[in-house]
């Protein structure tokens, strides 16, 4: 048997260690478990982390792709490289923004630090997307706008110290299981409580000691009137918003009565009075994708911050806290040019863009002068703007995007070149597939939600016809932008990338392959060899000066410290958001309210989980007096935690239809108390779900509204799985289980 290998599950963004054995013979992993020595999980480990890394479901790719006479046949390496370098130099002879660069969170930070070096130092592109924007675009935004910099100020070692836990629109215990066994132990102490704000009864809402069940898209009304009722109850923090802060006054003048707001949001105002009280003592605000993919998303999360802020719950054991997508999206937001240049660099600066220009040794005036929209007005841009081709690393848009039929009509009308581990409902329409390496075969780095980098190593050797995401970008980006990448290995591409945020806010350049092989993880920022960042935004401590906080429980740091946020005051800024219409209210035609989740099952649009054959129909989750209602039958019943954790045995043809204003999905009903009343629960990785979403985005972030929007459900034809509403038919052409032990 081969030595086990150290390296960094990128299953979710917790970032557990996990250990990885490879096969005796050929290619492949044996058998994985957690690493007791890694500093985040000391040996947790979810059940899905350990069997997507040893054995992921899915249809490999083995060999490159290329299309001919409308198929896609096999071909070498050679011949594949040479038609995607043709076809993408081609369409970016009429200028840089005719090529497209779609990444993903599931790349190493150097594949990912690659990628927006060619998008934006070889190409020039401006329609770049990191698929950050898909998920964290929105609490980046927040951040920026709140702190003057992006991620959380808190980590995992606040939370033994946290009281009140406070999970909004996400559910971890699906999610991110080993976090929550975290959240869930320490809110089981006598002194300690669990608050849920979700529309739905989650397995997360399950087990809290309350459940706030809002309507959907009132995230924003909800927070705002809690912050009002902070206010009438004298309990605002005065002398941390007086000495931390700006903005507070204006913000007060525009709160909402909390009668008002409770309504919007659904509620009776005693729901807020509770929320305002548990805010009196040490809360750690978590939130996830039900407060981020909305057209209000940016002033939720600012809004969330607020009460942050002005309840003086900023400090060890307190904050707020987004609870990333992707294992590696905030890799990405700090290493690939997306929003920022790297180490959060201002997009905007002249100084930073020449400062780039000359490491990457280009000209200026091929960087793009803004970040471009994100994925929605990316692939927009192929039928009204310049973009004639699209190259897409690690990542699913006609499954992971909204509308997702219109997606699929317009990256058929691109030069489409994919890059991926899997066949995918993208790949399927691909001019040129590229094969690529998945975690236990690729070597790197990524960094975690609380901002610790870690080893990312091979435990098996790569298959004759694969190659690593960083291989074939930087092969490519030679041929496309010679003498771009003079460093092509892991630790050279790291080091290139380290060096460049020195000095920056997410600085890096103390970080080293050596260093992380000592250590096992490392938190930014660290400008130097032996610090480390901890709770951010304490003047003297966890902002790089060695004083940061070593493992969880321990102490954060003095209460006595000062602030130093990183805009032009120095000062923590509140926001001046204001509620907002739903970005698609129900009517006659489309009386209900369709939300999406997350399954156990459902990273990365399921590519790695749902086999090799997809049920073409979604279970979709329904109270039985919704389904009675539409005419289906409400008797049955499903077990929602069960379901929530991918344990899905509806069996059968589909025997209903749901419909928006953009498609039609046949659906296997099953009643489910646990979803409200006029609310349509569907998976949102299943390939279908996306059909149906609404294309909106948020003003600010661009983030997509894949969480809300307006449906009818109806019952199918017999047989089959055909709505017999007519305007349906229109419409249509148109837990897992954690392993070890603390």
């Amino acid at each position: 048997m081969t030595d086990p290998v150290p390296t960094t599950c990128m299953r979710c963004a917790v970032g557990c260690g996990h250990l990885q054995i490879g096969v005796d013979a050929g290619y492949g992993v044996d058998s994985v478990r957690g690493d007791v020595s890694h500093p985040v999980n000391r040996g947790l480990a979810c059940q899905r982390g350990i069997s997507e890394s040893a054995d992921p479901d899915g249809e490999w790719l083995t060999r490159p792709l290329v299309r001919e006479d409308g198929d896609l046949h096999p071909t070498t390496w050679d011949v594949a490289l040479d038609r995607a370098v043709a076809g993408l130099r081609a369409a970016s002879g009429g200028g840089p923004d005719g090529v497209a660069v779609l990444g993903s969170g599931q790349q190493t930070n150097e594949a990912a630090y690659a990628l927006g070096k060619l998008a934006r130092g070889g190409l020039g592109t401006r329609y770049y997307d990191a698929n950050t924007t898909l998920c964290m675009a929105s609490a980046v935004t927040a951040y920026y706008d709140a702190f003057g910099s992006d991620a959380p100020p808190c980590t995992y070692d606040d939370i033994d110290d946290a009281v009140t836990h406070v999970v909004w629109g996400a559910n971890p215990a699906v999610a991110h299981p080993v976090m929550f066994r975290w959240i869930e132990q320490r809110a089981r102490e006598d002194d300690a409580r669990l608050i849920v704000v979700d529309p739905v009864e989650t397995k997360t809402a399950g087990v809290a000691d309350a459940h706030v069940a809002s309507d959907p898209g009132t995230d924003l009304a909800l927070a705002r009137a809690v912050l009002a009722r902070v206010v009438e109850r004298d309990e605002v923090d005065e002398e941390f918003v007086a000495g931390a802060t700006t903005g507070f006054e204006s913000l007060r003048e525009s709160l909402p009565s909390v009668e008002s707001a409770a309504a919007t949001a659904g509620l009776d105002p005693a729901v807020v009075d509770d929320l305002a009280a548990a805010l009196t003592d040490p809360t750690l605000i978590y939130w996830g994708m039900g407060v981020n993919q909305s057209v209000q998303g940016t002033d939720t999360a600012a809004a969330l911050i607020d009460l942050c802020l002005a309840t003086g719950n900023l400090g060890p054991g307190t904050g707020p806290f987004s609870l990333t997508g992707q294992a590696n999206s905030m890799g990405t937001r700090i290493c690939s040019s997306k929003g920022s240049w790297p180490g959060q660099r201002p997009f905007d600066d002249p100084a930073e863009r020449r400062l780039l220009a000359e490491a990457w040794d280009v000209p200026v005036d091929r960087l793009p002068d803004d970040p471009g929209p994100g994925p929605v007005g990316t692939v927009e841009a192929i039928e009204d703007g310049p973009v004639e081709a699209v190259y897409a690393v690690a990542t699913n848009p006609v499954a992971g995007m909204p509308d997702a039929g219109a997606v699929r009509e317009r990256l058929s009308d691109a030069f489409l070149v994919v890059q991926d581990a899997f066949h995918t409902e993208t790949t399927a329409l691909a001019d040129v597939v590229l094969p690529a390496a998945t975690w236990g075969e690729s070597s790197g780095t990524t960094t975690n939600m609380e901002r610790r980098v870690s080893r990312v190593r091979p435990a098996t050797a790569l298959p004759p016809d694969v190659r690593t995401d960083l291989d074939t970008i930087t092969t490519l980006g030679e041929r496309l932008a010679p003498g771009l990448f003079p460093a092509t290995e892991p630790e050279a591409v790291f080091d290139e990338f380290a060096a460049l945020t020195a000095g920056t806010p997410a600085d890096c350049s103390g970080i080293s392959y050596d260093r992380l092989d000592d250590a096992g993880a490392v938190r930014w920022p660290a400008p130097d060899a032996r610090s480390e960042g901890g709770y951010r935004y304490r003047d003297g401590d966890g902002n790089g000066d060695g004083d940061g906080d070593e493992g969880r429980g321990e102490d954060a740091g003095s209460d006595d410290a000062g602030w130093a946020f990183e805009t032009p005051s120095g000062r923590a800024r509140f926001s001046s958001a204001v509620d907002g219409a739903l970005a698609e209210p129900v009517d006659d035609d489309y009386p209900l309210t369709l939300t999406t989740a997350r399954e156990a099952d459902g990273y990365n649009t399921g590519v790695r989980s749902r086999g090799d054959v997809t049920d073409p129909a979604p279970l979709a989750r329904a109270h039985p007096d919704t389904l009675a209602e539409a005419g289906l039958d409400g008797d049955a019943t499903v077990d929602s935690d069960a379901t929530a954790d991918g344990d899905d045995t509806a069996e059968g043809d589909a025997t209903a239809t749901v419909a928006s204003r953009r498609g039609a999905v046949p659906v296997r009903p099953e009643a489910d108390p646990a979803v409200p009343r006029g609310l349509v629960w569907l998976p949102i990785h299943h390939p279908r779900t996306n059909e149906l979403t609404l294309p909106e985005t948020d003003p600010k972030s661009d983030e997509p509204n894949l969480k809300q929007c307006a449906v009818r459900l109806a019952p199918a034809a017999s047989g089959t799985g055909e709505s017999t509403d007519a305007a349906a038919r229109d419409a249509a052409a148109a837990d897992p289980e954690v392993i070890g032990d603390d």
